[in-house]
Formats: structure tokens, C-alpha cells, sequence
């Protein structure tokens, strides 16, 4: 197939992709899957062999990555049972005495969104931040969209988080790295647009947080005491165990990562780095140290795990892993079945795409212009998220393309996965899921949720696409 047709093809693939999803309303699996065989035939591939071959990277896909988008699944049914959310979020109360309170949901969401899928983190912020907004009498203007910058940045950018950790997988990128980086750019880029667009939003129309959630919640003065702006829940945990299901799993990941850069590899050290930074492992481990939670709060637990699946599955003489092995992996089975399946489409309608000679072509005579070569990744899931309204599948799409021009333009791996991660979070509007999730549930009709979320995730996904192009011209990143 030639250049030219290649990208007619990828065109049309597009449209297929936005209008079923948009027009037909179908479910993104079907869509990925009707994409893929468009592509498979119009590249020339028989439909038994176009079937075969999406089988195939079907399978792989959900291999490479199944295992942990489940982890994270269960990490996020015990967050919310065991309370460890409201503590963290008590915890940035604490740390900016009372003051910018929008930061308590805004970082809670950062650092919970890496480990648990995007729109877990949205529906488990959405009370706490609506709370709080009461409390000290805010606009949920002030306070969601930094809610949704921050879990869309570590979404984005930062593994084990599905889309980003199978990017990263299929650009064989190094996963400890790119989340080392990915966390640099991330803060950053929170940082600059917080200061940037918080006196603004302050400005702005007043927003009243949802009455669902604020149901006998009072405003308090200016002057009250942080100890009054605190979330009450009994019995919950202490912040530093809060916080360690949540950071442990990327720690370890980073510091195997890492370590495997300082020993010869072979030895005793890199098998000990190779073991201890495995992704598997480390969301394991995440998971026990949630489960050490349900010691001295059996009773709570096991009352928010009935209340979540509506029934009485759990009783006070349930064993601790009839609770962690049981109840919280079968919810987080449900909760993750979508993702899983995704995920693994995309991975096969990218499969089936970067099968392409033309490809490498278009490489080669990109390579031999003066383009920025940085910018063809974050270009490409910008539009591709713009059209098709979803991360994973924009990132997906993107990787897929990407998997032959990187070593053709002589790119870093952790660089494409970071700018496809960065261009993701361009074009996040109304034919995305999360989109009419937050709305809904902060609050916002769909003229607010553009104004406060498209701008904001936008502007957050450029600062961290130049803050990686800066990092990799002064030889930091690549």
C-alpha cells in the first residue's frame, strides 16, 4: 500500500470510529472491532486471516496488561471500603492548614488515579468534593476542574494506569522510567495551570455543589479551625497507610526500574531489580498493604462492601480473604471487564495496523524533513482523541502508529509514550465517557463542562508535552 492510500485508509478508519461511536452509539469494543476489520481488508489481508490476526493481538494485548487493570480494580474497591480516600484527602487539609482547599480532592485524585482506572477516581472524589466546596462555601468551578486535571494528568501519563502502561508496552518502553518522567511532567504541568487558572475560576460563576451529596452539611466561618473542615468518618485509617496502596506499586516499579540501570545485567542484583520492579508484584503488594487495612475496622468494611454490591455477602465472621480475595477481586472484576475488553480491542485494531509497510515510508520521509519530530506523537492522539473520545483508544491508535516511525526518527520510547500520553488528554470534550460522568456528577451542565474541563485538560496536557520537550533537549529524557 502506498503513503498516500495508507492515509486515506487511516482517514476513513477514523470517521468508522467516530460515527458508530457517536451517531450508532455503540459500544467502543464493537466499534474497535468493526475498525480493525475495515483496516485488515483494505490493507489486503483475506477476513479469515483478518479475523486470525485480531484474535491474536486480542489475546496479547490483554496478556500483557489484563493482569494489572485488574490489580488496580481491586486497590479501588478497598480505597472506598476501608476509608483510605477521605484520609488522604484529610491529609492535604491538614497540609495547606485549611487554605486552597481545592487542592485536597485535586491531589487525592492525582495520586489515586494511578494506580485505579480515571473513572473510578472521578466517582470516588465526587462527594468529598462536593463537601468540601459546601464547607467553605465555593463554587464547584473552583474546585472540579483541578479535580479533573489531576486524575487526568497520572490517567494520561503515569503507569500502571491501563492506556499509558500498554502505550509503554508496546513502544518497549522502559515502565519505570515513564513513570518517573511521567510524574515530573505531570506535577509540573498541575502546578502551572493551578496557578495560572485558579484566580480566574475564582472569578467565575458560582456552581452549587450537588444537594446529594451536602444533605445536612454546613458552610463554616472564614476563621474555623482546620479540625472543623475535615471530613468525619469513623474508624478510618491513619494517612501514611493511606497512602502506601496507592504509591507503593509505582515505587516499586520506578526503583526496579532504576536498579536494573546500575547492575550488570545477569546478576544476582539484576535479578533481585528485574523481581522487585515487576508490575504484577507491585500492584500485589499494593493490594495486601490495602488488605492490612481491614484489621481494627472488619465491622466498617464489610458494612460499605454490602452497601457497594447490595447484597449480604459479607458478615462479621468473614476471614480477611473472603473480604480482599473475595468480595473486593469479584467487584473489581465487574469494574474492570469494560477496560479489559477496550483495551484489548484497541490493541488489536492497532496490531492490525501497524502491520503496514507504509508505515516505515511515511518514517523515512518524515525523518528526512526538519519537522519536529516530538510533535508527531502528541499530534497524532490529539486528533485521534479529539475524534474518537477515548484515551486508551487514542493512545492506543497513536502507540500503534508510532511503533515503527520511533526507532525510523530516532525517538525514545519513554518520549513517543510520554507525548501520545500528553496529546490524550487535547480534545477531551463530549464523546468522551468521562466527560458526562463529571458533569453529571459535580454538578456542571455541557456548556460548564467545556468551559472548565476541555480548557483545563488541554492546557494541562500542552504544559506537560513542553515540559517533555524540555526535559529531552537538555538530554534529561530519551
Amino acid at each position: 500500500m502506498s503513503p498516500t492510500s495508507f492515509i486515506i485508509m487511516l482517514v476513513a478508519a477514523i470517521v468508522i470510529l467516530t460515527v458508530l461511536t457517536l451517531k450508532f452509539k455503540m459500544h467502543p469494543v464493537m466499534t474497535l472491532f468493526i475498525t480493525a476489520v475495515f483496516i485488515g481488508l483494505v490493507s489486503g489481508k483475506p477476513l479469515v486471516d483478518t479475523f486470525n490476526s485480531i484474535k491474536n493481538y486480542f489475546g496479547s494485548t490483554l496478556g500483557s496488561i489484563g493482569v494489572m487493570i485488574i490489580f488496580g480494580a481491586v486497590i479501588a474497591s478497598g480505597i472506598s471500603d476501608t476509608g483510605a480516600a477521605t484520609s488522604i484527602v484529610n491529609f492535604f487539609i491538614r497540609l495547606f492548614k485549611g487554605k486552597r482547599l481545592e487542592l485536597a480532592p485535586a491531589l487525592t485524585g492525582f495520586i489515586m488515579s494511578i494506580p485505579v482506572f480515571g473513572d473510578i477516581a472521578i466517582i470516588l472524589n465526587a462527594p468529598i468534593s462536593a463537601i468540601l466546596a459546601k464547607r467553605k462555601n465555593m463554587s464547584m468551578s473552583q474546585v472540579a476542574p483541578f479535580v479533573n486535571l489531576g486524575l487526568t494528568l497520572t490517567h494520561g501519563l503515569v503507569p500502571p494506569t491501563p492506556g499509558v502502561l500498554a502505550v509503554a508496552v508496546l513502544l518497549q518502553a522502559d515502565i519505570g522510567t515513564v513513570i518517573m518522567w511521567g510524574l515530573v511532567c505531570s506535577v509540573v504541568s498541575f502546578a502551572v495551570c493551578y496557578f495560572a487558572l485558579a484566580p480566574i475560576y475564582a472569578r467565575g460563576e458560582f456552581i452549587e455543589p450537588l444537594a446529594d451529596y451536602t444533605e445536612g452539611i454546613e458552610a463554616v466561618d472564614d476563621g474555623a479551625s482546620v479540625e472543623k473542615l475535615l471530613i468525619a468518618e469513623e474508624n478510618a485509617p491513619g494517612a501514611g497507610m493511606s497512602f502506601i496502596p496507592l504509591l507503593l506499586p509505582a515505587v516499586m516499579i520506578a526503583v526496579g526500574s532504576i536498579g536494573k540501570l546500575m547492575v550488570e545485567e545477569g546478576s544476582g542484583a539484576y535479578v533481585f531489580f528485574n523481581t522487585f520492579g515487576d508490575t504484577v508484584l507491585a500492584l500485589f503488594c499494593g493490594i495486601v498493604a490495602l488488605g492490612l487495612m481491614v484489621f481494627g475496622r472488619k465491622d466498617k468494611v464489610v458494612k460499605k462492601a454490602n452497601e457497594a454490591t447490595d447484597t449480604k455477602e459479607l458478615s462479621e465472621k468473614s476471614s480477611w480473604t473472603e473480604i480482599v480475595f473475595g468480595n473486593w477481586c469479584g467487584r473489581a472484576l465487574k469494574i474492570a471487564i469494560s477496560a479489559l475488553l477496550i483495551t484489548a480491542m484497541g490493541g488489536a485494531m492497532g496490531g492490525i495496523l501497524r502491520e503496514n509497510e507504509a508505515i516505515s515510508v511515511i518514517g523515512n520521509a518524515i525523518a528526512r524533513t526538519n519537522f519536529p519530530s516530538l510533535l508527531i506523537p502528541f499530534l497524532l492522539a490529539a486528533i485521534l482523541m479529539t475524534v474518537c473520545g477515548s484515551m486508551t483508544t487514542a493512545s492506543m491508535t497513536a502507540a500503534a502508529l508510532m511503533v515503527e516511525l520511533v526507532p525510523v526518527l530516532g525517538m525514545s520510547p519513554v518520549v513517543a509514550t510520554l507525548a501520545i500520553g500528553a496529546g490524550s488528554m487535547v480534545g477531551w470534550h463530549v464523546n468522551n465517557s468521562g466527560f458526562w460522568i463529571f458533569t453529571s456528577l459535580y454538578g456542571f451542565d455541557t456548556k460548564q463542562g467545556l468551559k472548565y474541563f476541555t480548557t483545563t485538560n488541554a492546557l494541562g496536557g500542552l504544559v506537560a508535552f513542553i515540559c517533555l520537550a524540555g526535559l529531552t533537549m537538555i538530554g534529561l529524557v530519551g
